[in-house]
């Protein structure tokens, strides 16, 4: 039924049959390139992507230098951080659509391009208001690369070769924004935040360069402009532009006690089931919700969805409980978060052997596992845990991530024919996005939350008829009079060191509970895998074929 009836009809449209995807017009055709011209390719795009993902964490660490630079307050200077977020999921489900229309390589290549102008240009941002502009900017810029990537992988590699390039684009992923407190906070002690962003001048401007001369893997189709989905991308816009302002400012304004909050909240509603109507009734949709009736690909958003939690959440977590109850400066949280990059990196050779020699779905199960582990091992945490203590959560999660996104990776896009790649992996890295989104948003209401619940419950227990408490005060109180304190001033005193000491022990458990949430959501995950249908990757070409 087309648009025009059901609207005369003035009834619910029923989901017509959806319209094959063109296949993938190639210029080149994947397997008459050598296999070295391959991976120079694949690499080229992969440093576009590490790039734009490591920018989404680089500023994480900086923020309070980045605002006393630009003069702007706490409250202003978050957006350096939440404008590149809302800017880069829009952006992201939408990547598939217009690699269609512009072609993989050119719509990379301007996209690096920008995001490279738009880089120079945070460097240089006068004030607060610049700054947060150019951020958007860079964030819509970068994300549309970051899809493009993954369905390269599938165009390029077939056989053992396709899971050694899953392993390298599940791995970089997840490790970039990992990395990105630790780079971030070694460039601002080093340097100036200015750097953060001028960092990116070379390789943008390298990976401009060389995608166009190498990856010629398609053909634009200018004829997709007529007749696409734009009310689609408006609605989608609308939708997960809300939902992530919605997310990421609810927990610092009391969700939906603040205005603005219950007014994009329900924008975000609104707009978002009047996206899936359209995107279930439009012939060709902006984003193939389609690909969801493939078992293996839902389930796999779902896991990507989890995994996103996983990996963005505890890189909130960590560095902000370092900075709030340690006190550790940006390098310094940098430095101990460093472990899980490491471990990670370490375990692609493990991963990749093991990847072509057992189904993927137990060393998913594996990663699932090693993740719900290092959440239980962050359980103990106390408010005296630095580097070493939190060596092994941090090695298993690592692990875990190398383990986990691979073979989700391999596993839902390879259930998918290639002409269907470009729009599917939109929809799946958004859900890994949007899992990040939600998981930070649930953790900093926790935070807030379970901290005055722990504080209220600590405070019970301190009473006239409890020793130790009154010993510590008095304790403290001869020390601040041995300083020069009069005895009024001096127990006061003691008494808001108390005060802030219960505070700590309550930031403490809280940050134990939000690891705990984690890890019943990686249980509930496993539940799932053996759902899972097994992807046996097509055979490598002969070797005529290069």
């Amino acid at each position: 039924m087309s648009d025009a009836a059901v609207a005369q009809a003035g009834s619910p449209p029923t989901p017509s049959a959806p319209l094959p995807l063109a296949p993938i017009r190639s210029i080149v055709p994947a397997s008459e390139l050598s296999t070295g011209a391959k991976i120079f390719a694949f690499a080229t795009m992969c440093v576009g992507m590490f790039i734009a993902l490591l920018d989404i964490q680089i500023v994480s660490a900086s923020l309070r230098d980045i605002g006393g630079g630009l003069s702007a307050g706490t409250d202003e200077t978050v957006w350096v951080q939440t404008a590149y977020l809302i800017a880069e999921i829009v952006v992201i489900p939408l990547s598939g659509w217009l690699a269609r229309v512009m072609s993989t390589r050119w719509l990379f290549a301007a996209s690096a391009a920008g995001f490279t102008v738009a880089s120079m240009l945070c460097g240089l941002a006068w004030n607060i208001q610049s700054m947060i502009a150019f951020r958007a900017l860079q964030g819509f810029l970068g994300g549309s690369m970051i899809p493009m990537v993954f369905t390269t992988a599938f165009v390029f590699f077939s056989g053992p070769q396709r899971v050694i390039a899953a392993a390298t684009v599940g791995g970089l992923s997840s490790l970039a924004p990992t990395l990105g407190p630790t780079v971030g906070g070694w460039i601002t002690d080093n340097s100036s935040w200015h750097w953060l962003f001028f960092i990116n001048l070379i390789p943008g401007i390298f990976v401009t360069i060389a995608v166009p001369l190498f990856v010629k893997i398609d053909k634009p189709d200018l004829k997709l402009l007529r007749g696409a989905d734009y009310l689609g991308m408006v609605l989608l816009a609308l939708f997960l532009g809300c939902l992530e302002y919605t997310l990421e400012e609810g927990p610092r304004w009391d969700w939906f006690g603040d205005d603005t909050i219950l007014a994009t909240a329900w924008i975000a509603g609104i707009s978002g089931v009047a996206f899936l109507w359209r995107s279930l009734s439009f012939a060709n949709p902006v984003v193939d919700l389609r690909a969801l009736k493939e078992r293996t690909f839902a389930i796999g958003c779902l896991l990507s969805f989890i995994t996103g939690i996983g990996i963005f959440a505890t890189i909130y977590l960590t560095p902000l409980f370092l900075g709030r109850v340690r006190g550790f400066s940006a390098l310094d949280i940098g430095l101990a978060v460093f472990s899980t990059g490491l471990f990670q990196v370490a375990s692609i050779p493990l991963y990749t052997f093991l990847g072509n020699r057992v189904d993927l779905r137990i060393l998913l199960a594996v990663g699932l596992s090693l993740f719900g582990l290092s959440m239980w091992c962050f359980t103990p945490i106390t408010h005296n845990w630095g580097w070493q203590e939190l060596l092994l959560p941090q090695a298993l999660r690592g692990m875990a991530q190398q383990f986990a996104v691979a073979p989700i990776v391999t596993l839902t896009l390879g259930s998918l024919p290639q002409s269907r790649l470009k729009q599917a992996s939109g929809l799946f890295n958004l859900m890994r996005n949007l899992g990040g989104a939600i998981g930070i948003a649930a953790c900093a209401t926790i935070i807030n939350d379970r901290t005055n619940l722990h504080y209220f419950r600590l405070a019970e227990h301190l009473n006239s008829t409890n020793e130790a408490m009154s010993s510590l005060v008095d304790g403290v109180a001869r020390n601040f009079i041995a300083a020069g304190y009069d005895a009024v001033a001096a127990q006061a005193a003691a008494w808001k060191q108390l005060a802030a000491l219960t505070l700590r022990e309550a930031l403490t458990q809280t940050f134990s509970d939000a690891f705990f949430v984690i890890m019943i959501g990686f249980a509930l995950a496993l539940l799932v895998v053996p759902m899972m249908k097994k992807v046996v990757p097509p055979k490598a070409p002969s070797a005529d074929a290069h």
